[in-house]
């Protein structure tokens, strides 16, 4: 079996003349990112390996989450696959990830999470939020072969508040 857990980046800000790879998150995206991370850590999911995307807001939300969860920085990558927007780039990367994680975490952006959560899950969602996570269980034993997975949970902010 193989677990996807996918986290849009928090709340991020306009306010600064910033490329849009450096746009930081505002007051309310880091407490989103503390509120989902620490209602997550009650499920004890054991995790492989965590992927972010190089953009400052959704990098920040990672690090929140690895701290929350006491993630080991050394099982932690970038990958600029995850700076997408329609999906293509992050389920091709979903499906290249090294067979001996059974459980990856990644965070990225709108609208490509809203699409792989609809591909690849079985739970239509019209949006996920800033700082949404999606989990989502898949009966392979490669990462190349999943198709349609379970979504096992949803984690919004405003359904934590």
């Amino acid at each position: 079996m193989k677990e996807l857990i996918i986290v849009r980046h928090g709340k991020s800000s306009w306010d600064y003349d910033v490329a849009d790879k450096d746009r930081p998150l505002k007051e309310r995206g880091i407490n989103d990112g503390h509120l989902v991370s620490g209602t997550f850590k009650k499920e004890r999911v054991s995790i492989d390996a965590i992927y972010s995307s190089p953009a400052n807001r959704a990098l920040h939300t990672c690090v929140i989450f690895m701290r929350t969860l006491d993630f080991p920085f050394g099982k932690f990558r970038l990958t600029n696959h995850l700076y997408d927007f329609s999906g293509e780039s992050v389920l091709n990367f979903i499906k290249n990830l090294d067979d001996n994680h059974r459980c990856v975490m990644i965070f990225g952006h709108n609208f490509a999470f809203t699409n792989i959560a609809n591909t690849l899950g079985d739970q239509p969602i019209d949006n996920v939020p800033t700082t949404g996570l999606v989990r989502m269980h898949f009966d392979v034993d490669h990462w190349a072969d999943i198709k349609k997975g379970r979504t096992v949970q949803r984690l919004f902010p405003k359904s934590l508040k």
